[in-house]
């Protein structure tokens, strides 16, 4: 549900207006929202004073984030908050050393880089130079390719441009001698003057000067080679020492930066609630909502302050729903759900909350698709693996979708994939499948001709005689040929009953606000849907729609029901004056038909399953003792195929038919709420005051 929300209005001496907005962060209940100033009030920019105090609080909280940045710090323990005073000082002390050691760890980043990108080919060119990299009359073009027949090219080139005055040296690099990479070196060695035309040549070739980057620019190629070389052998130990330095740094001073860094973020607060606040020349005014399960955080809060605080509560506008926050609050169970909810924007306050609904049939219809036992106690184990993750604090990063999963979302993941893989053993043993037919195979599970027909009432003669036996008998045998229009009608009445409820709930809260428009529109499509649904009982799914007997023979109630639904639906239409509801009724016919998908992805998915058991299960007929060895490897590669290629469909039809055939009738995704976002106090002791 959504927490109901009261509008309070606070009214302060400014001059006590810090210590109010500090007892406000501690009570962490208040989400504040802008006042217009008006008359003697002003809102807005702050004085010069205030405003040069808050520019001296955002920059020493930027200096404190990005020194926290750079030491890549973890809060592990609380550290000790410095006086107000101290604080430029003690922040300073940190962040130069530590901006210090970013830099010089930045700078040997940037030459291990170099030294695997170029090391080898800055070694085989030195070699190459033979000392004339040194020269001031000669000058060396170095390059690289990759192909031996572009050398070819370039000698053309260069014969066409200098006609002799040049020497060419190339050489294989080691990686390419070794045949774990490809690459060739070269070096151009011609006079200073002609250094220009032997890079015409080398572009006409299709090939480019190699020019190292950063400091290595310009250098002598032997300097190069011997400057990587010394940073190939010991850059690794000077980062792993500048990583000691780091680590110890950071847990001398991350403590107290941690400590600073929240102290300033709600100082910043402060200001910024100035800033929305209506203030006058003696007093400041806020407004915001407070839920109402916390009023009593609120008062307590600002109790303290006796007549130096005035506030007021009342029941918030329901026609400023736009900017009232919105809380969902549900049970410890359906709150695991707000998780999948949470791929939709927040309803609109006064709109209702889906989560209890969705925690109940989605799991509902993702048992009722995969109805197979043995799946289902394969996502119990993954369920639980979850679970007990989230139970150790551990997460699990995602790293192909760049994506961390925290230990707070595993837990809920867990509670889903359980309540889903329940409800699958739980239809599982309804249809008789464990890995598919494996049960049947096994004699666990049997068709029993007198119990399917004393439970779905068949006629006689209706079930083919069947001889089969074992230990439980199959209620719901969702592969028989026979049983295929039960199913299919089972699915079908959970889309009635979901379609119409969806519409029952978009007239209650159509009457709720007043929206008489929008509550003869969701009347009409009620009563139109349940005089077509009728239509559809009384025609036998449509085979006797042309019969004209259905039509008066009113000993059928149906026919009283199809013809009132029908009048409702035509009064609600003119009503409203939306014409187009006649259209629209026949796509609300298509959104029950919708629900045909349960039955159809179900099926699909155990035939599939029963494709793998059978290879396995003829292999052991077949082969006897050995099969059976072949036969298990066999049918769990295909059941893993069969699963791995049916589980999104398992999973993203429950939820598809829960946000399109469900909540779009009740107009939930017609507008969307603000997120109950409380002013809050993230530093442990309170702020010095000014």
């Amino acid at each position: 549900m959504i927490s109901p929300m009261q509008q309070v209005v606070i009214a302060t001496r400014k001059r006590e207006s810090r210590e109010v907005i500090g007892a406000l962060q501690t009570a962490g209940v208040l989400h504040l929202v802008p006042v217009s100033g008006q008359g003697v009030l002003s809102a807005g920019p702050h004085s010069s004073e205030d405003a040069e105090y808050r520019r001296e609080s955002e920059r020493l909280l930027a200096r404190a984030e990005s020194t926290l940045s750079e030491l890549g710090a973890v809060r592990r323990q609380a550290g000790r908050l410095p006086p107000e005073s101290e604080w430029p000082a003690v922040l300073e002390e940190a962040a130069t050393p530590a901006a210090d050691l970013a830099r010089r760890r930045q700078a040997l980043d940037g030459d291990l880089e170099v030294q695997r990108t170029y090391g080898e080919a800055a070694a085989a060119l030195s070699e190459l130079s033979g000392g004339l990299d040194h020269s001031r009359r000669v000058s060396l073009v170095p390059f690289i390719y990759q192909k031996p027949e572009e050398l070819a090219a370039l000698q053309l080139a260069l014969q066409g441009s200098l006609e002799g005055r040049f020497e060419l040296s190339t050489r294989a690099l080691p990686s390419a001698k070794a045949g774990v990479g490809a690459g060739f070196v070269g070096a151009i060695a011609t006079l200073v003057i002609d250094r220009d035309a032997a890079r015409a040549a080398l572009g006409k070739a299709r090939l480019g000067e190699l020019r190292l980057p950063g400091r290595f620019d310009g250098q002598p190629l032997g300097e190069v080679a011997r400057e990587l070389g010394r940073i190939g052998r010991e850059g690794i130990s000077q980062r792993d020492a500048l990583e000691r330095e780091r680590v110890a740094l950071s847990d001398q001073v991350g403590p107290t930066l941690f400590a600073m860094r929240d102290a300033l973020s709600d100082q910043v607060a402060i200001h910024d609630v100035q800033g929305m606040s209506a203030r006058g020349k003696y007093s400041l005014v806020m407004q915001g909502y407070v839920p109402e399960d916390r009023l009593g955080n609120l008062k307590s809060a600002l109790e303290q302050f006796g007549n130096g605080v005035s506030y007021e509560l009342h029941a918030p506008d329901p026609h400023q729903a736009a900017e009232i926050p919105v809380q969902l609050k549900n049970t410890s169970y359906s709150k695991n759900f707000e998780l999948i909810l949470g791929m939709l924007p927040l309803p609109r306050y006064g709109n209702f909350d889906p989560t209890g609904i969705i925690s109940f049939f989605f799991p509902l219809f993702f048992g009722f698709i995969i109805a197979d036992i043995g799946y289902g106690l394969l996502f119990f184990i993954v369920g639980t693996w979850f679970a007990t993750m989230a139970r150790n604090n551990k997460g699990v990063n995602l790293s192909a979708m760049n994506a961390y999963l925290g230990p707070d979302t595993m837990g809920k993941l867990g509670v889903i994939i359980r309540t889903m893989s329940t409800w699958a053993i739980f239809w599982g043993f309804l249809t008789g499948e464990l890995f598919g037919n494996l049960g049947e195979h096994l004699h666990l599970f049997y068709i029993s001709k007198p119990v399917i027909e004393s439970i779905w009432r068949f006629p006689a003669g209706f079930v083919p005689v069947l001889e089969e036996t074992g230990l439980l008998p199959i209620v719901f045998p969702r592969l028989a040929p026979w049983f295929t229009n039960t199913a299919l009608i089972t699915t079908l009445l959970i889309g009635i009953f979901m379609v119409l409820w969806s519409w029952g709930i978009r007239v209650q809260l159509a009457a709720r606000h007043n929206d008489k428009h929008h509550l003869w529109e969701a009347i009409g499509m009620l009563g139109g849907l349940v005089g077509l649904v009728s239509l559809g009982f009384l025609s036998k799914g449509g085979n006797q729609l042309t019969s004209g007997g259905i039509y008066s023979d009113f000993s059928n109630p149906l026919l009283t029901l199809m013809y009132l639904g029908f009048a409702v639906f035509f009064l609600g239409m003119v009503m409203s004056k939306v014409f187009l509801m006649i259209i629209e009724i026949l796509s609300q016919g298509g959104n029950i038909i919708s629900f045909a998908r349960l039955f159809a992805v179900g099926v699909a998915g155990a035939i599939l399953a029963n494709l793998a058991t059978d290879v396995g299960w003829n292999l052991y007929k077949n082969i006897g003792v050995l099969g059976i060895i072949f036969g298990i490897l066999l049918a769990l590669l295909v059941h893993a195929f069969a699963l791995a290629i049916t589980i999104i469909g398992h999973v993203l039809q429950p939820i598809r038919l829960h946000f399109v055939e469900f909540l779009t009738p009740t107009g939930y995704h017609n507008e969307s709420g603000t997120a109950y976002s409380p002013l809050r106090r993230l530093s442990a002791a309170a702020l010095a005051k000014k």
